[in-house]
């Protein structure tokens, strides 16, 4: 996998102050992948150091008024120039700069404000619609004792919950919220287990409920609550989903948003207010990009066959009709499935980091489908699944 990645970051003296803005997470992700190293100011020739500079509206200028916007255009493209030769996944960029800041930069009063933008050389990557994060995102999901990684498994994934080693043991019935009277159907397991996978704290949970067993939202997310509780800021959720023939096909998916026509949301329930300061919660970029990117760079290197799509999360218990096959690839949507929207709901609005995997093991709307031809099928692709989990966890 490859980045791009600031120099500052990595500890390189080409800040304003003559100075760098190492940072640890940033280095240690370096690390483990292919970097080309970025500095616009630098590739503009500006001096090191030089007077701060910030943007004022499309300008940028220096703090005696100077403007120097015509430089760190030209930074911006030279370095996008070599980050084209490069073909970069990901690029890590230095926070609130006016070449690099990512959604928010120094608003040009030199007083510390931040306003909402992109930085210039920011502004080129995202036209070339590339993934774009700062140190501070890298910090917020790194993963420690104190954030594991939270894995939710769906039908026929749940072998991965066999890779952990294993710190302790948690039954599902003691976990606040989740139903005593609930019962795991084939290809689920009712116990979390906290430990690490190759080294990386994780909390495994190797089953879930459903809507259609006649379980409320607030139930079925009862282990995100569980998880944010524990202290994950990063949770993945796996699926078994059918496919809607034309938008996608069998195999291993990524979800990059969803459609929730179940008829419920967790969030319309007086008692998730206790963990929550409100219950209107944007739904935009549910499914973390970077999250997505980091998987798909994973899947490249290891010769895995990754797709996008739409989810579309049903009530079930019963399959798709042909008609609803129909409305749902007008809809855009790439799978089907039942479970997942109500608790990416509930973990984005806990402000978690979710990841979205789905293994698609049939066409939508087959009719020689059931359950258990969706758990062999899941099966068959538990290896590449778990590779791919263990790629992801080793680049966070």
């Amino acid at each position: 996998m490859r980045a791009l990645i600031s120099k500052c970051l990595l500890g390189v003296a080409c800040r304003y102050d003559g100075g760098a803005k190492y940072c640890n997470a940033v280095v240690d992700f370096a690390n483990k992948l292919d970097k080309l190293t970025v500095c616009p100011e630098i590739a503009a020739q500006l001096p090191v150091p030089r007077p701060p500079a910030e943007q004022q509206g499309t300008c940028v200028v220096y703090k005696d008024g100077t403007d120097v916007t015509q430089e760190f255009v030209d930074g911006a493209q030279q370095e996008l120039l070599r980050t084209k030769d490069f073909e970069p996944t990901i690029a890590v960029l230095k926070a609130k700069s006016p070449s690099c800041g990512v959604d928010r930069v120094f608003d040009g009063s030199f007083t510390g404000n931040l306003v909402l933008g992109d930085g210039i050389f920011t502004q080129l990557l995202k036209r070339e619609e590339m993934c774009v994060v700062t140190e501070e995102m890298l910090e917020d999901v790194k993963p420690s004792v104190e954030h594991p990684v939270a894995i939710v498994l769906g039908t026929g994934l749940g072998h991965l919950a066999s890779l952990v080693a294993p710190v302790r043991r948690i039954d599902y019935h003691d976990i606040d919220g989740f139903p005593m009277s609930a019962e795991p159907v084939s290809g689920h397991k009712f116990e979390a287990t906290v430990g690490t996978v190759d080294g990386v704290p994780v909390v495994v949970y190797p089953g879930r409920i459903h809507l259609y067993q006649g379980y409320s939202a607030a139930e079925v997310v009862s282990l995100v609550r569980h998880a944010h509780r524990l202290g994950c800021k990063d949770i993945i959720f796996a699926c078994a989903t059918g496919v809607i023939d034309g938008n996608a096909t069998p195999g291993l998916g990524v979800l990059t948003d969803h459609i929730n026509l179940t008829g419920a949301n967790p969030l319309a329930d007086k008692d998730m207010l206790r963990d929550l300061d409100t219950p209107f919660v944007g739904m935009q970029d549910a499914y973390s990009f970077y999250l997505r990117s980091l998987a798909q760079g994973v899947a490249k290197d290891l010769g895995i066959k990754l797709q996008e799509g739409v989810y579309a999360g049903t009530l079930g218990p019963s399959f798709e009709t042909a008609a609803e096959v129909a409305m749902l690839r007008s809809f855009g949507v790439s799978y089907v499935g039942m479970s997942t929207v109500c608790e990416v709901i509930m973990a984005h609005a806990l402000g978690m980091n979710v990841l979205g995997l789905t293994l698609a093991t049939n066409d939508a709307g087959d009719p020689t489908v059931n359950h258990e031809t969706i758990r062999i099928q899941a099966e068959k692709h538990a290896d590449d699944f778990e590779r791919l989990v263990r790629g992801v966890l080793h680049l966070l």
